[in-house]
């Protein structure tokens, strides 16, 4: 029996729970989108260190000299005319006199790490932390930028890296995505759902939306109540004749993986129905690991200006998220921080006021970070867990107006913990400013990041491809290299 005929087959068995019972018996045929293996089916490259990735983007160009590059020369020369020693491109007017670190800086742990204080709660797990310093961009504008983190290209039309993961390792679950993205309660950075996109690889690889938090976390996942005409017969023959309609479209189609995905999410989502309300439910959830994570009683009324509380409450409730999805068998979260919405600003894109952005913004990521570290390190799940901190850019250590930072391509500041990367260490530096690479020969590029993370996850970046109009195509382009030395 064809993959149509078995379809059309279950849903004259019940519509919806004739689906999800067929779903589960053709799991194993690689019928559906869940619970299958990847293109690596026959085993991963070599020894696998993660299984899971959490990547956290903070949209809007996170300022690394505030939060974790801390640069003592800004402090001696603040206010002094800058002087970068060549030609600068400002992205907008943001160079100004030298402008100190707005937080002041601190060590934390036991390998000394200088955090700013606004990100003081990632202190605790500061230590699991293996921060690089010298990685460099190739655009100042936002949108490029921000594919360029996200896809490893600056132009549209390009996977995601969870996309790429999913493509190559599939699912560890049959009832929840593979691939989740846990966007800003606010709305949408930079591009939207072009971040996560499968683009050219089959479709069933793109990142599935929820909203924790949230009164529909996930979006049409049930009839609305109103839709009370809805009887077990009338969608039973809706069903039927959806499966016929599709069968007779994919016929002579069979290079468009569109259809085909959209069938197994709908598979996938008839599933959800049972088992997403679950992993969502943080009700059962101890109080202490609620207070953990920065979360406010159900029900708070928050005012309209934003502060570090309510930041606190809204990303720490994406990552108890994110860890009750990924102990359910999730493998990649991506998890999102400030959203594309113009002024007041939302986001990391402090031309303005530093302190008024990233304040609460940069707050409340390092409470629910830090939980989010010391959780999975509890239950025995950072071992095999690789946390990627993640920014389009950085910002410059000139001034915009007096409370401001433009837009700072040259160098920024990645971390990651977990999944067998070696915590308390630096990689690389940036120079005595936080302008540029300390040595401009030899910055990190997010090809080396991206590489690592496959690396961990028992694949050879250069061998995870996909035929695209006469070219292989990666998630490294034709870049990259693994980052050994922040490897256990």
């Amino acid at each position: 029996m064809n993959i149509s005929s078995r379809r059309d087959f279950l849903w004259q068995s019940g519509g919806g729970l004739g689906g999800i019972a067929l779903a589960s018996m053709l799991g194993q045929e690689g019928a559906h989108g869940a619970g299958t293996t990847g293109l690596l089916k026959d085993g991963t490259h070599h020894p696998v260190k993660a299984k899971r990735v959490v990547q956290m983007f903070m949209g809007g160009a996170a300022s690394h000299i505030d939060l974790f590059d801390y640069k003592p020369a800004l402090i001696k020369h603040h206010g002094e005319k800058s002087d970068f020693g060549e030609h600068v491109e400002a992205f907008q007017n943001g160079l100004g006199p030298w402008l100190k670190p707005f937080w002041d800086f601190k060590p934390y742990g036991g390998c000394g790490k200088m955090l700013g204080e606004t990100v003081a709660p990632l202190g605790e797990v500061v230590d699991e932390m293996a921060f690089v310093h010298n990685l460099i961009g190739k655009t100042g504008v936002h949108s490029q930028a921000t594919y360029l983190q996200a896809t490893g290209f600056d132009l549209p039309g390009f996977p995601g890296m969870g996309c790429w993961v999913s493509y190559g390792l599939g699912s560890m679950n049959d009832d929840l995505p593979t691939f989740v993205v846990l966007p800003d309660h606010r709305g949408f950075a930079s591009n939207g759902p072009k971040n996560w996109g499968a683009a050219f690889l089959p479709a069933q690889h793109q990142g599935t939306i929820i909203r924790p938090g949230m009164v529909n976390p996930i979006t049409d996942l049930h009839p609305p109540g109103s839709a009370d005409y809805i009887t077990a017969g009338a969608e039973s023959d809706g069903q039927k004749l959806l499966a016929r309609v599709n069968g007779a479209y994919a016929a002579g189609r069979e290079g468009d993986s569109r259809l085909e995905a959209r069938i197994k999410s709908y598979e996938l989502a008839a599933r959800m129905q049972l088992t997403a309300p679950g992993a969502l439910d943080i009700s059962g959830e101890p109080q202490y690991i609620r207070q953990m994570y920065g979360l406010q009683p159900d029900g708070t009324k928050w005012d309209k200006n934003i502060n570090a509380v309510e930041e606190a409450d809204h990303f720490g409730r994406k990552c108890l998220a994110a860890r009750r999805l990924l102990e359910r068998g999730v493998r990649f979260v991506q998890i999102w921080s400030g959203c594309d919405n113009g002024f007041p600003r939302r986001n990391w894109d402090s031309h303005e006021d530093i302190v008024r952005d990233h304040g609460p913004l940069s707050n409340g990521m390092a409470i629910g970070a830090s939980a989010l570290i010391k959780d999975l390190k509890q239950r025995g799940m950072l071992e095999d867990t690789l946390i990627l901190w993640t920014t389009e850019f950085g910002r410059m250590p000139s001034s915009q107006g007096k409370k401001g930072r433009d837009h700072n391509p040259y160098v920024f500041t990645n971390w990651l913990a977990g999944g067998g990367i070696r915590g308390g260490v630096t990689h690389g530096e940036s120079d005595q400013w936080g302008y540029k690479p300390l040595d401009r020969a030899s910055p990190t590029e997010c090809y080396d990041i991206h590489a690592t993370i496959l690396h961990q996850l028992g694949i050879d970046h250069e061998r995870l491809t996909f035929r695209k109009d006469s070219i292989d195509r990666r998630l490294t382009n034709v870049h990259g290299n693994v980052i050994r030395e922040i490897l256990a």
